[in-house]
């Protein structure tokens, strides 16, 4: 990290925060993830070598505790009382961006939505007692990308490759910035069907249930409510 050369602590702060990706993995880190792939897994794009060069950054900060597996086989990370007081940092700056930014189609990633879903926001209260299979396709640069969402016994996994279970439900993404609108709260998954940037494939039963699964639309709504923001209707 480069110093400013400044007393001023907005200075001191920004040499730790203001360096790229780092505040996103400070974000995984403060909603619970804890081993080097569960961060890699919320930051689609950021390479295994940055990623392991700013976490000893942030161990040097003083943020960060990095301490080795009990069976030798890699590390934890562990947020530190500094890592852990910048919470409110961070949402202080969400906050900033909800009033003050545009979200747009360069903001909405599908990988990043299903990931922010399934370690925040799944409701695992709701997940079906049984076995099922969900793909989910988009384009990404031209390229087609295929997740499959794995609920077995109340749990659920993302999974890169083909479970071999037999997909359920398919679900296309045709336009990944409706997919984030709705779980950011902004529009109804029933209008996202009807406007074609969602379709889903599969038995009606699990179709109506797939979306109850996401918290996400109804808490992001709320947090935006409590900002004082325009609310969407969720209809």
């Amino acid at each position: 990290m480069r110093s400013y050369g400044q007393f001023c602590p907005i200075a001191r702060g920004s040499e730790i925060l203001a360096e790229r990706w780092t505040p996103i993995i400070l974000r995984n880190l403060l909603l619970g993830c804890r081993t080097f792939n569960e961060i890699a897994a919320g930051a689609p794009g950021l390479s295994r070598a940055l990623l392991a060069r700013r976490l000893r950054e942030l161990e040097r900060a003083g943020v960060l505790e990095i301490r080795p597996k009990p069976n030798g086989r890699g590390s934890t990370y562990e947020p530190t009382p500094a890592g852990r007081d910048l919470a409110g940092v961070l949402e202080a700056i969400g906050g900033w961006a909800e009033r003050w930014t545009q979200l747009d189609g360069e903001h909405a990633d599908p990988d990043v939505v299903l990931w922010s879903w399934y370690q925040t926001f799944l409701r695992h209260d709701l997940l079906p007692d049984r076995r099922v299979v969900v793909r989910f396709e988009f384009t990404r640069q031209g390229r087609r990308v295929r997740l499959w969402m794995l609920v077995e016994g109340r749990e659920v996994e993302l999974c890169r490759f083909d479970p071999g279970f037999g997909d359920d439900l398919v679900v296309a993404i045709d336009d990944p910035l409706t997919f984030a609108r709705w779980h950011l709260g902004r529009t109804a998954w029933a209008s996202a069907l009807r406007a074609g940037g969602i379709t889903v494939t599969g038995p009606r039963a699990l179709r109506q249930a797939l979306p109850t699964w996401n918290a996400g639309p109804e808490e992001h709504a709320k947090m935006r409510a409590e900002r004082g923001l325009p609310a969407w209707d969720l209809a």
